[in-house]
């Protein structure tokens, strides 16, 4: 096979990118999944099909530029549509506390310090909300398998690409918005 979809050949057994995700995901990603889903669905796919057929009926579509944009735009929500249809109905939501909330477990925000005493904090969510901004990590992230079921004041090693960075855990929190 030839084209943009060629890539190096990676042994299946060693590529990270292999491993299984969770299907864990919180109530608040899971319902902004379907918020997004139902936008695509409502109000993205409805315009771009009339723009799509309001460019074929201008004539020769091999040289339309409207009608070749237009429509991939189209297949591309499309398949983002039945990418989260099918998604969503993989997830399990998590939409309970832990029984020990003095544990870290997913949907957790931890708050971490490292050795030169800076804070870090982040949240332990589902694969499909990670957002590195808000510093809301993947459950399956090595800091975060490192982290789960530790408790206050436990010591957490994480190997890092500039080396082994070690953390305490400072804080252990559910409730926060």
């Amino acid at each position: 096979m030839k084209g943009r979809n060629m890539t190096r050949w990676r042994d299946p057994a060693k590529d990270p990118r292999q491993e299984p995700k969770s299907n864990l995901i919180t109530a608040e990603g899971a319902e902004r999944l379907r918020g997004i889903l139902d936008h695509l669905s409502r109000v993205k796919r409805p315009a771009l099909s009339t723009k799509v057929g309001e460019a074929a009926a201008l004539g020769d579509r091999s040289e339309n530029a409207d009608y070749t944009y237009n429509k991939k735009e189209l297949n591309r929500v499309i398949a983002r549509i039945r990418y989260l249809t099918k998604r969503l109905d993989e997830l399990q939501v998590v939409d309970r506390l832990p029984e020990e909330t003095d544990r870290v477990f997913f949907g957790a925000f931890v708050t971490l310090e490292d050795e030169d005493g800076e804070e870090m904090q982040l949240r332990i969510v589902g694969h499909d909300e990670t957002d590195t901004a808000k510093r809301w990590i993947s459950v399956d992230a090595p800091l975060s398998k490192a982290l789960l079921g530790k408790h206050l004041d436990d010591e957490v090693s994480v190997a890092a690409p500039g080396g082994e960075t070690c953390y305490v855990i400072t804080e252990i929190d559910y409730r926060r918005p």
